[in-house]
């Protein structure tokens, strides 16, 4: 059977999956070398890198059209889940974020990392583009209802990806600049009520972002150490298992939040500029993938997940080089981990299953 073939008949897209693979690849031996060469580590990596595959394929096999008639009821799910979270949650490092069911702990903001640009890509899909303001401001209302659930946990990283998730489905349906922009603006107004409710360790966060050398040896000794560690690295790099911030135990976080600077200390710019390449392929590919999508629903959802991959690479790397606050996100496919990973891969399958199906329903797809 031809290559083409068997990736049909699993309902997978070659191109996808090629990108997908050569990161994983790339995440293996950057790991192996982050941990100091701990093959237990890299094994441990490794499983949840086939958990996630096998989630990729399952969720390849699901109809756009079935997805569609879950987007609504796993949204109300989660919703639920987030409030028993703060209610019964279980506590770890300071935060309650995750629901212990006695077989299994997880996190239920990284079920609504899926769950609410697929409900907004279902409240959109059935009438004509842009939608109107009622429908507008019942998806800002559940952008705002998830995020402020998942924030007060605390986790403002994970709200921040989740509420862009959502907004760029707004974006994608034909909401007007003139408020976008408006909307940015009056942002920028609110930050003085924004810092008075944030935590302090928040706080502390964007006030080592501006100025990381006023506390070297505390708040602001994570950045300093990776800056080091990426400018070291110049144009070549120093070699694989080359990194002396992460195998001297400078650079904390090395495998997980961490990993691009010792990426780039062992491969330097030129290595860099060819990981940037192949998140660009997975993602332009990802863009293709929701501009052949045959109806609203697929396309919204497609295009939201494929801007969410671009974010969550694009606020990692800026949080590691100090041109953005620490948030404490893992760099996609790349980071050591397992609920991140396995999130992200159970949307490329969603990815998959939108080009590779032919959907049963057709939706109004424009005005």
């Amino acid at each position: 059977m031809e290559p083409r073939g068997w990736l049909m008949r699993l309902h997978l897209d070659g191109w996808l999956l090629a990108g997908i693979l050569l990161l994983i690849t790339t995440s293996l031996l950057v790991v192996y070398s982050a941990s100091g060469g701990n093959m237990a580590v890299v094994e441990r990596h490794g499983l949840r890198i086939a958990l996630a595959f096998g989630g990729m394929v399952v969720m390849a096999q699901i109809p756009p059209h079935q997805l569609m008639r879950w987007a609504p009821w796993l949204f109300i799910a989660g919703l639920i889940m987030l409030v028993a979270v703060l209610i019964t949650g279980t506590i770890g490092k300071g935060a309650r974020r995750w629901l212990d069911l006695g077989i299994i702990r997880f996190q239920p903001s990284e079920l609504m990392k899926l769950a609410l640009p697929m409900f907004l890509a279902w409240l959109y899909a059935w009438q004509p583009l842009p939608p109107s303001w009622p429908r507008l401001l019942a998806g800002l209302a559940a952008i705002a209802m998830t995020a402020g659930l998942i924030v007060v946990q605390p986790d403002l990283g994970t709200s921040l990806l989740i509420a862009a998730s959502g907004l760029f489905v707004l974006f994608f349906v034909g909401l007007s600049w003139k408020w976008i922009i408006g909307a940015l603006g009056a942002v920028i107004a609110a930050l003085p009520v924004i810092w008075h409710f944030m935590y302090d360790y928040q706080k502390q966060r964007v006030l080592t972002f501006l100025n990381p050398e006023s506390d070297p040896l505390g708040a602001g000794y994570h950045i300093i150490q990776s800056k080091i560690a990426i400018g070291s690295g110049g144009v070549w790099g120093k070699g694989f298992l080359g990194s002396t911030q992460a195998h001297l135990a400078f650079l904390p976080e090395s495998t997980t939040d961490f990993i691009f600077s010792v990426f780039s200390e062992e491969f330097g710019l030129w290595g860099v500029g060819l990981l940037l390449l192949g998140y660009t392929f997975v993602i332009f590919r990802s863009l293709y993938i929701a501009w052949r999508a045959e109806n609203n629903f697929g396309r919204l959802l497609a295009a939201s997940l494929s801007m969410t991959l671009f974010i969550y690479a694009f606020v990692n790397i800026g949080m590691v080089s100090g041109l953005l606050p620490v948030v404490g996100l893992p760099l996609p496919l790349i980071s050591y981990g397992g609920s991140a990973l396995i999130t992200l891969m159970l949307g490329f399958g969603i990815l998959m299953s939108i080009h590779t199906h032919k959907s049963r329903l057709r939706p109004v797809t424009s005005s």
